[in-house]
Order: C-alpha cells, then sequence, then structure tokens
C-alpha cells in the first residue's frame, strides 16, 4: 500500500532528512511512503514547476492513501499546495489522513497575524472580513474532507517543543493507515 505524503516540510533545510524519516516509518508498518522530492526534477529547466506538479500528479494516482501535514505554514492556515493535494486525493476517493502539530483553533491563530473583533455576531478581522470560528483547527473544508474521506485531523494535546520535525502525530496517521488499509508491519531486521 502506498501513501502520499503531503506537506510544506519539502521547504524545511533538512527536507530530504524529513522524507528519509517519514518513508522509513511508513516502511515499519508495511506501508510504502511515496515523498514529493523523491521525484527528479532539473530545477534549472524552463518548466521545472510544471515537471513538479505533473511529478506529484503521477504520485497520487499511484498511492492509496495521502497522509497531509496540515501544520500552519507562513500564516495562520495549511499550505496551499498540501490543501490542494488533499482535496485531489478526497475527490478521487481514496484515504486521507491528516496532522496538525498545532492544536490551536484556527480562529485563536488568525488573531496572531492581525486585529480580530466580534462585529454583528461573527468575527472579522480588520479588513473587515469574516473569519471562519467553528471551533475547528482550519478550514471547515479540510477538517471534513478528513471526516469523510478518512479519520479526524490529529492533533497533539500541546504543540511540541519542534513543530516541524516532532513524527508522533505522523506516527499515528501512518499507523491508522496501515490498520484502515491492512498492512502488515515490517519484520525488524536481525
Amino acid at each position: 500500500m502506498k501513501i502520499y505524503l503531503a506537506g510544506p516540510d519539502v521547504f524545511l533545510p533538512d527536507a530530504v532528512e524529513i522524507g528519509r524519516r517519514k518513508v522509513e516509518l511508513c516502511r515499519s508498518y508495511g506501508l510504502t511512503g511515496l515523498y514529493p522530492l523523491d521525484n527528479a526534477i532539473d530545477l534549472s529547466a524552463r518548466d521545472a514547476s510544471l515537471d513538479i506538479f505533473k511529478g506529484n500528479g503521477a504520485m497520487m494516482i499511484e498511492a492509496d492513501a495521502i497522509i497531509a501535514n496540515l501544520t500552519p505554514f507562513r500564516g495562520p492556515g495549511a499550505d496551499a499546495g498540501t490543501v490542494y493535494e488533499l482535496g485531489y486525493m478526497a475527490g478521487h476517493g481514496k484515504l486521507c489522513l491528516g496532522y496538525c502539530n498545532d492544536p490551536t483553533l484556527y480562529a485563536d491563530r488568525v488573531r496572531k497575524f492581525t486585529t480580530v473583533e466580534q462585529q454583528d455576531g461573527r468575527l472579522v478581522d480588520v479588513d473587515g472580513l469574516t473569519v471562519e470560528d467553528f471551533g475547528l483547527s482550519d478550514n471547515l473544508m479540510m477538517i471534513h474532507a478528513l471526516d469523510l474521506h478518512g479519520c479526524t485531523l490529529v492533533t497533539p494535546p500541546q504543540a511540541p517543543a519542534d513543530l516541524w520535525h516532532d513524527l508522533t502525530a505522523f506516527e499515528t496517521c501512518v499507523r491508522m493507515a496501515a490498520e484502515r488499509l491492512g498492512a502488515a508491519p515490517a519484520r525488524a531486521s536481525r
């Protein structure tokens, strides 16, 4: 069983190493992790961005499921590319799992980036735009895509010291994927 490993992890300075750790965790549960940086892309090519898009799309088609890292990235919400990938997989009826290492509710995270106040019974930001406030960890479309196409978003009781390298919530998703997909754990080597 193959799992597409989505998330902004590919932007970390040690992106290859974190991908290796995630793939290894998948292997220990009898799954094959497909990490986007495993695609061989010539970043100097004129169409490098399109090549990345196509390569990731091919991996998603090949995968049986997705584990999406929805930890807030460069703002109060999840990485836009990861959100696209989660929607793509849900739209194709594949098993969807996700985790967020920041257990703070979305509306509270928005408050860290802008002024938010009550107005006519709703939360609004400084531009007068409504701030989604359903007591969820992120946008309702992502949360319910997970609920309806896999498992509830996995969050820790409190944020780990290192949001980007703590793989506890990720491993919970891997274990759930293995159970749902009927994978056999890898045997320990002697």
